[in-house]
């Protein structure tokens, strides 16, 4: 056994970090001891640089923004394995995790300025998941946007079969205006009122041809470029999808990563605290070696989970970025086929008001004939062709 002062120095050795010396069976204590407590200590070899940062295409307003959604390593383990300050011990945590993400906690964060304030940008309202209103799972808020892209897609499709029915109806119509002006009703109306009857049923004609060339010019101005926009945009959007999902499925496996390394390192300290406890009760060379070599264990699991952190908050770090540059891209997209379809359906209205003008050219010469109707004067050019003689009869004499 050793005397006094041999144990008293042993203890001591224990004690080179000064998060041992309130408590030393402390767990906190043996957690941050070896590397582990000199790294965080002195800020030597975990980064404390903002851990995600827009990437190089997103617009200016964005540079300098220093999001709350991971955590250095060092922050991560005193917020989730514990601290030797009491003070800190009684304050809540900064942040909560939700499935896989870590965003800041609501309690104890400062409210956090939007990427876009006052646009209702898509890269700052969706990254939390969303229940699934027909299941019992989430669906994330990337993939809402992606169903909004495909939506839109959709009804861009919906209106140019819309347009292509337009079309059909002035194709229908002008063919049975120019069946019309063929008809031979009322063909042996003559005079001036015979000739305006004339003009209207050329004006049916002349109509049908407006119609026709309508019909035309709504395909290929209108129907057409509504269909053909972006045809490959279902394809696009899967890509996309998929590379996301990508992201965040590593995002899943570096943090079930940090799981497994927090629950090894507890069981690490656990060990090295009923060791510990071994040591202050009964010395002996055997129990110190067990410390020494549990003590190893317990630093080479706080690295561990430290690495880990460091991996968590890199993915975290490359999903963040290529959210908000896929996002913002989203929402151009969505921008450029709103303007898109603004544009033909101005079109579409535009043929409409041409179209008018040119049926009404063809009821101009009619009105100008039925102006110019004289029933006087027709009755003199029927008498004049058709009369049959202007003496009149008188009484027979006797």
């Amino acid at each position: 056994m050793w005397d006094s002062q041999t144990r008293q120095s042993s203890l001591r050795s224990l004690e080179w970090s000064p998060l041992r010396r309130e408590k030393r069976a402390r767990l906190s204590s043996f957690l941050l001891a070896g590397k582990a407590t000199c790294r965080l200590r002195a800020g030597g070899t975990m980064s404390t640089r903002p851990p995600m940062r827009p990437p190089g295409n997103v617009p200016a307003v964005l540079l300098g923004f220093r999001p709350a959604l991971a955590l250095t390593g060092a922050l991560c383990l005193q917020q989730n394995l514990g601290s030797s300050s009491p003070s800190k011990r009684q304050t809540k945590e900064n942040t909560i995790t939700i499935n896989c993400v870590t965003f800041p906690h609501p309690d104890t964060m400062p409210e956090q300025q939007l990427l876009k304030p006052t646009e209702w940008s898509y890269c700052d309202y969706f990254w939390a998941d969303k229940k699934d209103p027909q299941g019992n799972g989430t669906v994330a808020g990337f993939e809402l946007l992606l169903q909004k892209q495909l939506k839109g897609k959709q009804m861009q499709k919906e209106m140019s079969e819309f347009i292509r029915e337009r079309i059909k109806i002035e194709e229908d119509y002008a063919k049975n205006l120019a069946k019309l002006s063929q008809n031979s009703l009322a063909s042996q109306e003559e005079g001036s009122l015979g000739e305006a009857w004339a003009q209207v049923k050329k004006s049916l004609a002349d109509e049908a041809e407006v119609h026709l060339k309508f019909s035309a010019k709504l395909h290929s101005e209108v129907e057409k470029p509504l269909m053909n926009f972006r045809e490959n945009f279902k394809k696009d959007m899967k890509k996309c999808d998929h590379h996301i999902a990508d992201l965040r499925k590593q995002l899943a496996s570096r943090y079930a990563s940090v799981e497994k390394a927090r629950k090894a390192l507890t069981e690490r300290q656990r060990d090295l605290e009923m060791k510990t406890q071994q040591l202050e009760i009964k010395l002996s060379n055997k129990t110190e070696e067990d410390i020494k070599k549990a003590r190893r264990k317990s630093t080479q699991a706080g690295d561990d989970l430290m690495r880990c952190v460091d991996l968590y908050n890199q993915a975290q770090s490359k999903w963040f970025e290529e959210m908000v540059t896929t996002t913002l891209e989203l929402e151009r997209l969505e921008v450029e086929r709103v303007e898109m379809i603004r544009q033909h359906l101005c079109q579409y209205t535009q043929l409409r008001h041409e179209t008018d003008m040119f049926n009404q050219s063809t009821v101009e010469p009619v009105d100008q004939l039925l102006r110019k109707v004289d029933p006087a004067k027709d009755r003199e050019l029927w008498v004049r062709e058709h009369k049959t003689g202007n003496i009149r009869p008188v009484d027979m004499e006797i």
